[in-house]
């Protein structure tokens, strides 16, 4: 069997440096838009919690499993109980449709990122060799 000749992959300095650039700036614009993503969120999920709460009273009628809690010194009763929802009118519950970017993840990113772009800048080469392509590639 013939031995293969390894392949050497060189990559535009411009293009990596265009690439990080881009991620940086989806990065930003994901993290300034999360508080606004999450506020649409918990309307969604409140609805779906009330939702679910109406799914309950009409259905305790069919409830299993029924247990209850009497604290007489706070005047409260819980009850709980188990409900089938294999029935088609259970709600759905909401899902994020966006990435929750915590704060310490999100400076170390940017960081990262900023330095990467950094020191492309400030090199000769026009190509980037796969191994240090290889080493910004889990932030592209």
């Amino acid at each position: 069997m013939a031995r293969q000749k390894p392949i050497s992959v060189k990559i535009a300095t411009v293009k990596v440096i265009k690439a990080l650039e881009t991620k940086l700036a989806q990065i930003k614009k994901d993290y300034a838009s999360q508080e606004e993503n999450e506020a649409k969120y918990n309307k969604v999920l409140e609805k779906y919690n009330k939702a679910i709460i109406k799914y309950a009273l009409d259905n305790v009628a069919k409830a299993t499993n029924v247990r209850t809690n009497l604290r007489g010194w706070a005047q409260v009763l819980n009850v709980d109980f188990d409900l089938d929802i294999t029935a088609k009118d259970y709600p759905k519950c909401p899902e994020r449709d966006y990435e929750v970017i915590h704060r310490h993840d999100y400076l170390h990113s940017v960081e990262e990122i900023e330095n990467a772009i950094r020191i492309l800048k400030m090199t000769d080469e026009e190509v980037v060799s796969a191994s240090t392509y290889n080493a910004i590639a889990r932030y592209l």
